[in-house]
């Protein structure tokens, strides 16, 4: 007996390539990809109803990417087999135990005439007037005669984001220098870049341990020690071998999604490296392992970058963040203030893990878990209670001695709620990048109105210097002004000292007045065309 999704998994090479040729017919624009109207024309041939393949589409389009690749395409054949052996097709359906003896592959009505008929018209077509059947060359194509895609021709949900960025969003964002005071422009590696986790905390929290524990291995450049080893950023990520890649390279490598980290120097680009390694987790997920945040005495020595500036960055990449407390370690020095408050905005995405709670008994770890939730509350200012995970991420056994059988399944459940959320991150993935679009869309309109109300309010001839001078140390009333006359939320505003920072070094009289045209846009694109994209690429049996 096997379940469903070991089932899937156990898939012969006989059986794959069928599914290729499949794949290849149901491919109707031979791009790779099947769409949700390819989908109700292919799988109509199983004769299953409605409901089934609504869960067959579900559970293959795990990602909810808008479309099947081709491992995708046989989990739902796999799956459309299980349905046609009389077996309930429904969300829990994977963890399902079946009689695999008694699974036949899928029966499609009428498939292998349909491909034959296919192929033959496709050798036709290749044939030359001659008739000598040889493959006639595709003629160049030229760059200038290549017009852009309209919305309607994208083939998922992140091209459509690509388009619509480029179209819309950008230009907006070039006008008003959106790029130098919140974040840089978006490069397809942007998009197209793997979910993304960041571990933070003081040294010696277990960051670098927790990675290694979810890998089940060491990874290139990983140094563990009781104290500061890790003296840069390291994104943990996939590769075809075992190599560490220094932050300059990697900062302009296109295919990498790290080009914005240009814009903090060479400082930090020389404490920044990606170590690459073959690995299934990582084929998923990009890990970030960072420095320990300082504390004590060693705050007082300046880092050669913005080291804030550097963790806001991630934390707007990243689709989770996760800040590691040690049970010895729980005071939040004044830099590790400055890096929470830096995660502004993106609360959502942080968890909390105390680490190590099994060096500590149970009463104990009731005294220390009411006062990590206590510091937090004055840090994250928000009313709401963090979700906070108790356990011990390493390779060693729970030690039951000291935190006895409860503790010791306490910290199991925890441990299995934790890298669930871990484990979901991929299916949220697509989820999470419109999220992220959303938002800085509407951030880059607040700026656009930011901008232009100052430059409304500089002087036309004499005393702009003077005039300048008082709207930044004004700038807080000038932002309660924007909000007023555009009704926005207080929330969503930058930082006033960092934009106030960055305005010091421009001269508001060169600025851009406001463009109702690009704004209108931009509202156009939050209010029609993101919800039609995501109207064409939802499931294509709701």
């Amino acid at each position: 007996m096997k379940t469903v999704s070991d089932w899937i998994g156990s898939c012969s090479n006989e059986q794959r390539n069928t599914y290729q040729q499949w794949f290849n017919f149901a491919d109707s624009d031979g791009d790779g990809r099947i769409s949700g109207n390819d989908a109700t024309k292919f799988f109509a041939l199983s004769n299953l109803s409605r409901p089934q393949l609504k869960q067959v589409w579900a559970i293959a389009d795990t990602k909810r990417k808008g479309f099947l690749g081709f491992e995708e395409f046989v989990t739902a054949m796999q799956l459309i087999s299980v349905g046609q052996a009389g077996y309930d097709l429904n969300s829990d359906i994977l963890k399902t135990e079946i009689d695999n003896e008694n699974i036949k592959p899928p029966v499609m009505d009428g498939i292998d005439a349909l491909v034959a008929k296919t192929e033959s018209s496709a050798i036709n077509a290749q044939s030359d007037e001659f008739g000598t059947g040889q493959p006639r060359p595709f003629p160049p194509v030229s760059s200038k005669s290549v017009k852009k895609l309209p919305l309607n021709a994208v083939t998922s949900i992140i091209d459509g984001l690509k388009r619509l960025y480029v179209d819309r969003l950008k230009p907006l964002e070039v006008t008003y220098r959106f790029n130098d005071f919140v974040s840089p422009l978006l490069t397809n590696s942007d998009f197209d870049a793997k979910p993304m986790v960041m571990l933070l905390g003081q040294y010696s929290t277990g960051k670098t341990t927790f990675i290694k524990h979810l890998l089940r291995c060491e990874y290139p450049g990983a140094h563990i020690g009781p104290e500061p080893t890790t003296d840069r950023f390291v994104a943990v990520m996939s590769g075809a071998d075992e190599r560490s890649i220094p932050g300059n390279t990697a900062a302009v490598d296109a295919s990498m999604p790290f080009s914005g980290l240009s814009t903090f120097g060479g400082s930090f680009l020389s404490k920044f490296q990606c170590s690459q390694m073959p690995h299934p987790l990582l084929d998923e997920i990009t890990f970030v392992d960072t420095p320990g945040v300082l504390s004590g005495e060693k705050q007082r020595t300046e880092r050669s970058y913005d080291f804030t500036g550097v963790i806001s960055w991630f934390a707007a990449k990243c689709d989770l963040i996760l800040l590691l407390f040690d049970p010895h370690k729980l005071d939040v020095s004044d830099e590790f203030k400055r890096v929470i408050a830096s995660l502004r905005g993106h609360d959502d995405k942080i968890r909390v893990v105390l680490n190590k709670a099994d060096q500590i008994d149970t009463q104990q770890l009731m005294r220390v878990y009411g006062a990590l939730m206590w510091s937090l509350g004055k840090v994250l200012n928000t009313p709401e209670v963090v979700r906070v995970y108790i356990g011990s991420f390493n390779d060693k056994p729970i030690n039951e001695g000291s935190v006895g059988p409860l503790g010791q399944a306490l910290f199991e459940k925890e441990q299995n709620d934790l890298l669930a959320d871990l484990v979901d991150i991929p299916r949220k993935a697509c989820d999470g990048r419109i999220n992220e679009f959303v938002k800085r869309a509407r951030s880059a309109k607040i700026h656009a109105y930011i901008i232009s109300h100052l430059k409304m309010e500089m002087p036309a001839m004499i005393g702009k210097a003077k005039a300048q001078q008082r709207l930044i140390d004004n700038l807080e009333d000038e932002f309660k002004k924007v909000q007023r006359e555009f009704h926005l939320p207080a929330g969503d505003f930058p930082n006033v000292d960092h934009f106030r920072e960055v305005l010091n070094g421009y001269s508001i009289d060169k600025f851009e007045k406001l463009k109702p045209k690009m704004i209108q846009a931009v509202d156009d694109m939050l209010g029609y065309e993101i919800p039609d994209l995501l109207n064409k690429f939802r499931n294509p049996y709701v």
